[in-house]
């Protein structure tokens, strides 16, 4: 039984390149350049403009590969051609962030600022209204980077005070009532 998502071909825009070798994938694009190793439980080859993987037998880990590298080389094709962004947002009084060269410094309440090292392949802004861009061509570290910094004061339900992703819904609760 053959993955639905992995039966889909992977378009190739212009301007991108993919090469397959033995058990790695190469794809350049204006953005960048990204590699993935592949299994050898899938096939993956080049067609025209469309890169086709498809399983080795019918076994259920090469099904389970066949629609996880058809999707990874997807992501990668898309990072290199449009590239990846998340937005955060920072609420809260006195809550703030801001870019100082290849560091993030978050103040989020506690006594202490938070210090983020900016990995090098993802490039981050901040803005004076609390709103923090991660952006890059690597889905997974731009998605990784973004749940660290949430991850330093997560949004909390009754003022909505915390770091949360621009997305996001905060479902907010009724605090406590006088006494009688």
């Amino acid at each position: 039984m053959a993955s639905k998502i992995g039966k889909l071909p992977v378009a190739i825009p212009a301007g991108v390149t993919v090469t397959v070798s033995e058990n790695l994938v190469t794809v350049k694009g204006p953005k960048g350049e990204l590699k993935q190793a592949v299994n050898n439980l899938v096939k993956v080859e080049v067609k025209g403009a469309e890169v086709i993987v498809t399983p080795v037998d019918g076994s259920k880990p090469a099904s389970a590969a066949h629609g996880l590298y058809r999707n990874l080389i997807h992501n990668m094709v898309t990072g290199v051609s449009a590239g990846f962004t998340k937005a955060l947002i920072i609420n809260g009084v006195g809550y703030r962030a801001e870019v100082k060269g290849k560091e993030l410094v978050l103040n989020l309440g506690y006594s202490n600022d938070f210090i983020a090292v900016i990995p090098s392949d993802l490039t981050v802004t901040a803005d004076q209204n609390g709103k923090i861009t991660v952006s890059g061509i690597d889905k997974q570290r731009v998605g990784e980077f973004s749940a660290q910094l949430r991850k330093l004061r997560l949004p909390e339900p009754y003022k909505g005070k915390g770091v949360r992703y621009d997305t996001e819904v905060i479902r907010r609760k009724v605090g406590k009532t006088g006494v009688k």
